[in-house]
């Protein structure tokens, strides 16, 4: 008994092989990203020492150009808050604890 065998060349490699960013590319996109988390980072750290008194291991959405933040108990809700009422805004969320993280490494 033969088997038949598949005449498929496997493929390898990128899905968009066309979109290949540039060193510079990649290094103004991180410089952007770093940037925002700072302004986020800010906004988080005025509010942080108020917030844990009363909030501790909730979750709170920052966006930056307003300056507004969102908390709730869940990180879903408290995004979809932030989203509802700033649709098309990139956001931040944060954990309100000592490090505004979550999880331990």
């Amino acid at each position: 008994m033969t088997s038949a065998k598949s005449a498929r060349a496997v493929r390898r490699g990128r899905i968009f092989p066309e979109i290949q960013w540039t060193e510079q590319h990649k290094a103004q996109w991180k410089a952007e990203r770093d940037e925002f988390k700072e302004r986020c980072q800010s906004i988080f750290e005025q509010v942080q020492p108020q917030l844990i008194k009363t909030h501790h291991n909730w979750y709170m959405a920052v966006e930056p150009e307003s300056g507004e933040y969102f908390v709730d108990r869940d990180a879903l809700v408290v995004a979809d808050k932030a989203h509802q009422k700033y649709p098309n805004t990139k956001l931040h969320v944060f954990r309100i604890n000592e490090t505004g993280v979550c999880g331990t490494i």
